[in-house]
């Protein structure tokens, strides 16, 4: 029984070293440094920002959402307060006008004057009901648009299947639950959206179906030009392939082609325009995107933060920011969402490692 209870202590403890932050083993551009800004965050998610500075993070089988503080100003929090809890997956945070709004699957609940209550934080109001129950894609990334409207998707309830209009959509309401209607189509699971400044178009990822070999098909950037625009799930995947099962009769010149592959099987999730000015200038304008990684691939593709440089509406390159959250087929860290800061430092949430992170610039 000794043994058996060693045994298992050892496991826990590797368990526990291989999901620690590990900032030795990332790689970023050179100037470029990262370091903790809190590691007491299980399953982080969705960053959102407080107008008071307060850094509110989703999660995802915690069922938590967290208050980040730096009352110093030194980079670091130093509180973490649980604000909710014991709720489905909230994994989308959104904050408008002082509340803050959460995702958990088939409810969107807000938290009224959140930033005066964080010690003693008020009770969560629901706002919405009305979202569908399966767990399948069922947790949300959201965020409120330019037109004041807060966006929530509806994943696919399955890898591959054809619910017509009533899934693999993006949605969007009026902040008091009223107005719901539909946004755009084909989009099998989009957790990660973001306006561009300048046009004010809607910028997000897709990620792309599962059991179609290594290379097949590539998660998806994608652009909204026009209100219903439909992206190809199921019938069509990365612009330009029919899907086995579902693409019989279709064209997928019929559908919207990404504007860029970010690659098959990377979990590309959340994503934000920065607008920074710490970082260097070639970075104003670009989207970074957190990529979670794969979990079906013969050889583990993501597992990093990538900068999509852009001009206009073209990809002019795609490299990585932060790298090394695995080596040897092994992952310590998981990217899910990227944060600009204020002052142009860049926030990383990690569920496995249960951190955020923060990256900052300073010339060689």
């Amino acid at each position: 029984m000794r043994k058996l209870i060693l045994g298992l202590l050892g496991l826990f403890a590797a368990h526990a070293a291989l999901a620690a932050p590990q900032l030795d083993k990332l790689t970023l551009p050179k100037g470029f440094h990262v370091a903790v800004y809190s590691d007491q965050v299980p399953n982080a998610r969705e960053i959102a920002l407080g107008a008071k500075g307060t850094v509110f993070v989703g999660s995802n089988s915690a069922g938590k959402v967290y208050a980040l503080t730096d009352s110093k100003g030194d980079g670091h929090a130093d509180k973490v307060r649980v604000i909710a809890s014991g709720l489905q997956l909230p994994v989308g945070v959104a904050f408008k006008d002082g509340d803050l709004y959460v995702s958990a699957v088939s409810k969107i609940l807000v938290l009224r004057d959140i930033e005066n209550h964080l010690d003693n934080p008020p009770t969560p109001e629901v706002v919405n009901d009305t979202f569908p129950t399966e767990t399948h894609h069922g947790w949300k990334f959201i965020a409120f648009g330019p037109d004041g409207k807060l966006y929530v998707p509806i994943g696919a309830p399955c890898n591959i299947c054809d619910k017509g209009k009533d899934y693999a959509k993006l949605t969007r309401m009026n902040a008091d639950g009223s107005g719901l209607e539909d946004v755009a189509y084909g989009i099998r699971n989009t957790v990660g959206f973001d306006w561009q400044p300048k046009t004010k178009q809607l910028w997000f990822t897709d990620n792309g179906r599962d059991l179609m070999g290594d290379e097949m098909p590539s998660d998806e950037l994608n652009r909204l030009s026009h209100i219903g625009e439909h992206f190809g799930y199921p019938y069509c995947h990365q612009g330009d392939t029919l899907d086995p099962e579902f693409g019989q009769g279709k064209n997928c010149k019929d559908y919207t082609p990404p504007v860029y592959k970010l690659g098959a099987h990377v979990a590309s999730l959340g994503m934000r325009f920065y607008e920074g000015s710490q970082f260097p200038a070639s970075y104003k304008g670009a989207i970074i995107v957190a990529e979670h990684g794969s979990w079906n691939r013969t050889k583990k593709s993501g597992y990093r933060v990538m900068t999509v440089h852009l001009n206009g509406d073209k990809v002019t390159g795609y490299e990585p920011l932060l790298d090394g959250f695995q080596q040897n087929e092994q992952a310590w860290g998981r990217p899910a969402d990227v944060q600009p800061l204020p002052d142009g430092s860049l926030l990383v949430s990690d569920d496995l490692a249960g951190a955020v992170y923060r990256v900052t610039y300073e010339k060689p």
